[in-house]
């Protein structure tokens, strides 16, 4: 892949930001590699950190909607969403509720759009329950009403999926493959989706591998991925 050095600041002086958001059970540090490569790109950004383990989807979303308005009204170009795993069902919420006016590009890395097996074996667990919250249980294959009546979206969304793992198990007897050993490649994907790509990255890794940090600048940048030969 030939790397690029897009700017996020247009001829014109307006400066696009990005707003990150983490998966379950972690934090904005798991992000803050792919915090620093937009910003020295020129991107502002907002890497939140969110209660993600105690409210269900739709109380976060109401939850970061302060923090997430006051950075689009401070940003004069394009409001950009970068998201991991959960953070992309979230964003998806969010938008629906409190679409920035200036929306640009959303990326989602080991997002579970149609829902994770993994979570469909745990669920009933009550230790899973205590750990994961209301929000885990909501990313179970049988969707939740609260994604089941997203609209479709109308905003460029583009999904990195990973096809390597650190958990074997989960990976060969609970998930299809291909996977990252918490996310199928197909579970990734998303009905009107803009672009699509496979990394060789565990579903942890995803957010701090090379390969998809050049391609979600790629896609923020284009509104599509880098092939082999571009």
């Amino acid at each position: 892949m030939r790397k690029t050095q897009p700017i996020a600041v247009a001829p014109d002086g307006r400066r696009d930001g990005v707003v990150l958001l983490h998966g379950i059970g972690v934090g904005s540090w798991t992000l803050k590699k792919l915090e620093r490569a937009l910003q020295r790109l020129g991107f502002a950004t907002l890497n939140l950190d969110y209660a993600s383990r105690k409210k269900p989807l739709e109380q976060l979303a109401e939850e970061i909607h302060p923090s997430v308005a006051a950075f689009a009204g401070q940003c004069n170009g394009a409001v950009h969403f970068v998201a991991h795993s959960m953070g992309g069902l979230l964003t998806r919420v969010y938008i629906a509720r409190h679409r920035p006016a200036r929306l640009g590009r959303v990326v989602m890395l080991g997002t579970p759009n149609q829902g994770s097996e993994v979570a469909d074996l745990l669920k009933d667990f009550s230790l899973y329950r205590a750990a994961f919250g209301p929000a885990g249980l909501q990313l179970a294959t049988a969707q939740d009403p609260v994604l089941a009546d997203l609209p479709p979206p109308d905003y460029a969304i583009g999904i990195i999926a990973g096809c390597a793992t650190i958990a074997p198990i989960a990976s060969a007897f609970v998930l299809p493959r291909p996977n990252d050993g918490r996310v199928s490649v197909a579970s990734a994907k998303l009905a009107g989706m803009a672009d699509h790509i496979i990394v060789k990255a565990s579903h942890t890794g995803l957010p701090r591998h090379g390969v998809a940090i050049e391609q979600t600048i790629a896609f923020l940048h284009d509104g599509r991925f880098r092939t082999p030969d571009h």
